[in-house]
């Protein structure tokens, strides 16, 4: 079947077919178009890859580059027949980098408490808050998510950047799978190493990552409950981080599964834990835990293969049954050490921890319509 496409937003990303068809892969090379001239495109795909009711997408690599209309709005699924052989669309949009991001959907962003007491430490901590846009015009309770590094989440000015939280929570409520609760805590500035590391004298004196825990498990959780709408339980209660941040949060994990069923570990510091001799409560049943590993190439000789390696110990721990881990892994081919790349990575992680669907988020928008029809 031959597709053709017309495109006027034109830049350098090459552009790829997806659908039922392939999986919903988002950059499939098998898929990828040939470029005709300036505006247009052309790919034939073989029948016998081809449902005879074929649903498909357009992007320029990924679904943060996936086609929009010129309002900016979601496009739907693109539908067809097998029988017709030829189609012809016309894209007026891109996305890039998952933007544009439309004000409407953005959080509420609060202050929790400029010093927020942290009796375990017996210091003080700013903390935040990112409710979903209608979290006030709703009786909703929502899960939540408690990040470490919160001045490196969402607000300007930062010294590397920033994961862009915001904006990205903002794109997951358009798809409408943005019902979640973000917890930011700010780092200890230069008691942030010790706080993050769990027990290793080689790296820090007297490490403060068991006190660090125990504040977010036995006080903070306990006082966000207390004050805003949250799912309580452990099925929607996560948390998560990047580099010494994965670290401190893979132990809050492995330590309060009975809390924490849901990982969200970004290029962490497995060079504390080379063995990972990760320290672990064993029961008779094991909790499930879901962990969405990312890292990058370009961080370093080590980054990949040592997430590797934990991922390999994970799935050992889940055949012993002395734990049960369901782990994703995206490692990126062009990923550094850096903000911006654990921001695109962001919403993914998000959607495959705390939505119950395996399909990409620009599908979600076309689901919840559907169901929602049903209801």
């Amino acid at each position: 079947m031959e597709f053709f496409l017309t495109s006027e937003d034109n830049d350098d990303r090459p552009i790829f077919i997806t659908g039922n068809f392939n999986k919903w892969n988002p950059k499939d090379s098998k898929f990828r178009l040939e470029k005709m001239d300036e505006n247009n495109y052309y790919i034939n795909i073989p029948d016998e890859l081809l449902n005879d009711e074929i649903e498909y997408k357009f992007t320029k690599g990924g679904w943060e580059n996936v086609e929009i209309d010129k309002y900016d709005n979601i496009t739907p699924n693109r539908k067809t027949k097998k029988e017709r052989q030829k189609t012809q669309d016309k894209v007026e949009k891109w996305r890039l980098n998952w933007g544009p991001f439309k004000q409407e959907f953005f959080p509420i962003v609060e202050l929790v408490d400029e010093e927020f007491y942290i009796p375990q430490l017996d210091r003080t901590r700013k903390v935040w808050a990112l409710l979903p846009y209608d979290y006030y015009n709703s009786e909703k309770n929502y899960p939540v998510l408690y990040l470490q590094d919160a001045q490196n989440l969402f607000n300007d000015g930062s010294e590397y950047g920033n994961w862009e939280i915001d904006k990205k929570l903002a794109l997951l409520a358009e798809y409408g799978r943005g019902d979640l609760i973000v917890i930011a805590v700010e780092h200890g500035n230069d008691d942030r190493i010790k706080e993050y590391i769990f027990d290793n004298e080689d790296v820090t004196k007297n490490a403060e990552g068991k006190k660090y825990l125990r504040f977010i498990t036995d006080t903070l959780k306990p006082w966000i409950d207390k004050n805003y709408r949250t799912k309580k339980d452990r099925e929607n209660t996560g948390i998560g981080g990047s580099s010494l941040g994965g670290l401190i949060s893979i132990y809050g994990g492995f330590l309060y599964p009975e809390v924490y069923s849901k990982l969200l570990i970004f290029s962490p510091s497995l060079w504390v834990e080379p063995e990972n001799n990760f320290p672990m409560i064993k029961f008779d049943n094991p909790y499930k835990l879901k962990v969405y590993l990312y890292g990058g190439k370009k961080e370093g000789s080590r980054m990949v293969g040592r997430i590797r390696l934990f991922e390999k110990a994970l799935k050992k721990l889940t055949a012993q049954k002395s734990f049960d881990f369901e782990v994703r892994t995206n490692i990126n081919d062009q990923g550094t050490h850096q903000e911006f790349f654990w921001s695109q990575e962001f919403p993914r992680a998000v959607e495959w921890l705390f939505i119950d669907s395996l399909e990409s988020p620009v599908k979600a928008k076309n689901e919840l319509e559907k169901n929602e029809a049903n209801d």
